[in-house]
Formats: C-alpha cells, sequence, structure tokens
C-alpha cells in the first residue's frame, strides 16, 4: 500500500510541477543569512532566480543558477565562514534587499542581496560580496 502511496504522490507532483522554492511566508532573509554562515551554497542556490547577477570582490558574473552555486561554493572554499548578520534590511514590493556583514577566512565582507518576490517565491536577483 505504501508502494502505491508513494507511487501515487510522485505522479501528482510530476503533474503539477510541483516547485521545491521556498515560499514567501516570512521574514526572506533568515533562512538566507542561515546558509551564508553555514557557507551552503547547495541550500543557498535554492533560492537563486534562474539568472541572477554574481559579485564577489569586485568580478561581476551574470550567470545561471548552477554558475552562481559554483561561484559560492569556491567563495566559501577560499573563505570559510565565521559569522554572517544582517545589519540592514528594507523591501518596497516585490524587491527586497539586506545588507549584512560576513566574517570569512579571517576577513570582513559587505554582502548585499537583493530578492525579488515572483508568484509567491522569494528569488535572490543579485549578490555582491565586497571587502569591507
Amino acid at each position: 500500500m505504501k508502494k502505491y502511496l508513494l507511487i501515487s504522490m510522485v505522479l501528482i507532483a510530476s503533474v503539477f510541477k510541483i516547485d521545491a522554492r521556498p515560499i514567501d511566508d516570512g521574514d526572506v532573509f533568515i533562512p538566507i543569512a542561515k546558509y551564508m554562515e553555514a557557507g551552503d551554497s547547495d541550500r543557498l542556490s535554492v533560492w537563486f532566480a534562474d539568472n541572477l547577477q554574481v559579485e564577489v570582490l569586485g568580478s561581476i558574473n551574470n550567470c545561471t543558477r548552477n554558475q552562481a552555486k559554483l561561484i559560492m561554493r569556491n567563495f566559501f572554499t577560499n573563505h570559510t565562514p565565521k559569522s554572517f548578520k544582517i545589519m540592514h534590511k528594507s523591501s518596497r514590493p516585490p524587491m527586497n534587499y539586506a545588507v549584512a556583514n560576513l566574517d570569512a577566512g579571517g576577513s570582513q565582507y559587505r554582502v548585499i542581496i537583493f530578492v525579488k518576490t515572483v508568484e509567491g517565491r522569494n528569488e535572490i536577483l543579485q549578490i555582491k560580496i565586497e571587502n569591507q
């Protein structure tokens, strides 16, 4: 019986194309901050828009979600995060942004993140990491 239930759920999910992206249910920056502090590029990338801009230490990249995930993974590998604190955030629907301080790899960075709400989902459109 469990086997049939699982198969039914998979078929229903494929018919309705259930999206694994997070739905807007509060402060979008709480989970994003958690993944930034953990250096978890895989979980962070779930929040990425299909195409976004990633600027890391002056290198600007307009890229796909997978490319952005690799850029962030490379950054976290070379600069292991110690802490991530949001200093300011604001919104004007459908846009949200946050300015944060990142302590990583013995250096201090300023991080700016722009998030847009699209069809009830939040997507990161831009991440900028610069020396403080």
